[in-house]
C-alpha cells in the first residue's frame, strides 16, 4: 500500500466505509425491540408449533402434566393443612 494512489485509497475508504454502514444498520436492526421481541415469540411458538402448524405434543403434554401435577399438589396440601 505504499505506492497506493489517492484514487485508490478513497475508492478503499469508501467500501469500508459502506461495509461499515452495513454492520451498523444490521446491529440497529437485531436490537430493535420490536425485532427482539419478534424473534423470541417466534422461538417460543417453534417450541410447541411444528413448521405445518400441528401442536408439538411431545412438549406439551410434559408441560401440561406439569402443571397438573403443581395443582393437585396445592389441593392436597391444602386439604390436609385445614
Amino acid at each position: 500500500m505504499a505506492n497506493a494512489k489517492p484514487d485508490d485509497l478513497v475508492d478503499e475508504i469508501d467500501v469500508i466505509r459502506d461495509r461499515l454502514a452495513d454492520t451498523v444498520d444490521a446491529l440497529i436492526d437485531r436490537s430493535n425491540p420490536k425485532n427482539v421481541a419478534r424473534r423470541s415469540l417466534a422461538d417460543l411458538k417453534a417450541h410447541f408449533v411444528d413448521e405445518t402448524g400441528s401442536p408439538r405434543l411431545e412438549t406439551i403434554a410434559p408441560l401440561v402434566g406439569g402443571a397438573l401435577a403443581v395443582v393437585a399438589g396445592i389441593v392436597v396440601l391444602r386439604r390436609f393443612l385445614r
